[in-house]
């Protein structure tokens, strides 16, 4: 009986978007379902926002080299202004009078303008900002394509799930039917306690399965409404069949055949971003030990003059900042970018060579997922003939109840396979289409 125990387990790892519901229940089918995952899922509106920023963050590092214009107002308090004799600049003033070369309290308005000229780090920054908005795109289109696969993965876990739970429960009813029957037969002497006590153990298996499923049903319809977005009282129910047409496995098989593409690879992608990145960064780093130029101008007020000020209102000026020594510290942090650069160019080689040989494992496990649904779909149609035969026999009193019980509980367990190689087949699917980066976006 274990194998009529098909729903697997699985923790609640995302985490959802609440949306209020009525009570009303809400039938989605699966291309509904990836809809909603990818208007309401937390992590892809995350990733969302991470593009936002990484927008935001291009202005911001375009506007280092823009104009800046800052105004400062200080207050000064002088506790003993500097005098000279009034008659230094005029013989003729009183004796005893002076000037005093300040004021006691003033306030200074001041208004800088200021523009970069050059600076190498600034023309690196433009570049990285961009592959960093890049960075994000890609991290948002993983984003879509782990949610494409967990809720296509979940929904059929549930349409398994619910087949399964019909099918026990038609096993079981066969089960209590017989057992009734042999219990009579018992009672009567025609049978040995044995063959009693054995189907009440069936019975009771069946009956614990049917118990578990049910546990792993209310698991996996939790999970499915986090994916979406859904409050945990919402009431939803799923529109799609559980089957695979001829042009299904068709197609899936054009799939397990298709050439691999690295480059397209979403994982492939944001090494090669980070790559770069890190290629910026060093360089970067290299461009410290360049000179940095840049002009100003300023403009100031006081609230009180002096008598005598000889500070000018407007300056224009130049400043040209060199690197010249720094004991070996910019040597060492340009030794550590250009190691972290080769890391990253290491990196995105091994795992470009573990994406080829994973290409090769999905599409050889689609291509067994296929063949062995193939032979399940064989099984059932036969299995299914079988019974019809016996059920035929059984009603013309040819054949007895615990030939047609043995017969049945056979139909229904070939039936429990076919329904979990869809669901094999549906998960070598979903990786295989994950990996080929396909499907990240869902058709409104």
């Amino acid at each position: 009986m274990k194998k009529c125990q098909i729903i697997l387990l699985v923790l609640l790892s995302f985490a959802g978007v609440k949306i209020s519901l009525a009570q009303d229940t809400l039938r989605l089918s699966l291309n509904d379902a990836l809809k909603m995952a990818q208007e309401n899922n937390l992590n892809i509106k995350n990733s969302q926002l991470d593009l936002k920023i990484a927008q935001k963050k291009i202005w911001e590092t375009i506007a280092i080299g823009l104009p800046h214009v800052d105004g400062t107002a200080k207050y000064q308090f002088m506790p003993k202004v500097a005098t000279l004799p009034a008659s230094t600049f005029d013989p003729k003033a009183p004796e005893g009078a002076v000037i005093e070369l300040g004021v006691k309290q003033n306030i200074v308005y001041d208004l800088t303008v200021s523009q970069l000229i050059f600076n190498g780090a600034y023309l690196i920054g433009l570049k990285a900002s961009k592959v960093y908005y890049d960075m994000s795109t890609e991290s948002l289109e993983k984003a879509q394509l782990e949610i494409n696969e967990s809720v296509t993965n979940t929904y059929y876990m549930i349409l398994v799930g619910e087949e399964s739970r019909k099918i026990l429960g038609s096993n079981l009813k066969n089960v209590n039917k017989t057992y009734a029957e042999i219990k009579e037969m018992y009672k009567q002497g025609f049978v040995e306690k044995t063959d009693v006590d054995q189907l009440e153990l069936t019975a009771n298996t069946i009956t614990n399965a049917i118990s578990q499923i049910g546990n792993n049903l209310v698991m996996a319809r939790q999970l499915l409404k986090i994916y979406l977005g859904l409050e945990e009282k919402a009431n939803v129910s799923l529109t799609d069949q559980l089957g695979m047409e001829e042009a299904q496995v068709k197609k899936l098989t054009t799939l397990a055949h298709e050439p691999f593409i690295l480059e397209k690879s979403v994982d492939f992608k944001i090494l090669s971003t980070a790559e770069l990145l890190a290629k910026y960064d060093y360089q970067r780093e290299m461009t410290n030990s360049l000179p940095t130029l840049s002009a100003y101008f300023n403009h100031q007020e006081k609230w009180k003059k002096p008598a005598f000020d000889f500070a000018p209102k407007d300056i224009i000026g130049i400043n040209l900042s060199v690197p010249i020594f720094s004991s070996g510290q910019r040597s060492a942090t340009v030794f550590q970018k250009k190691l972290a650069f080769e890391k990253a160019t290491n990196s995105k080689l091994y795992v470009g060579n573990t994406l080829l040989m994973q290409s090769t494992q999905l599409q050889n496990d689609l291509r067994t997922k296929l063949e062995k649904f193939q032979i399940q779909k064989k099984s059932k149609e036969l299995s299914d003939d079988i019974y019809q035969r016996i059920l035929e026999k059984y009603k013309q009193g040819v054949s007895s109840s615990l030939e047609l019980m043995t017969i049945q509980n056979q139909y229904l367990n070939n039936l429990t396979n076919y329904y979990q190689g869809i669901y094999d087949v549906v998960g070598a699917k979903t990786k295989l289409e994950k990996l080929f980066n396909i499907n990240q976006k869902i058709s409104k």
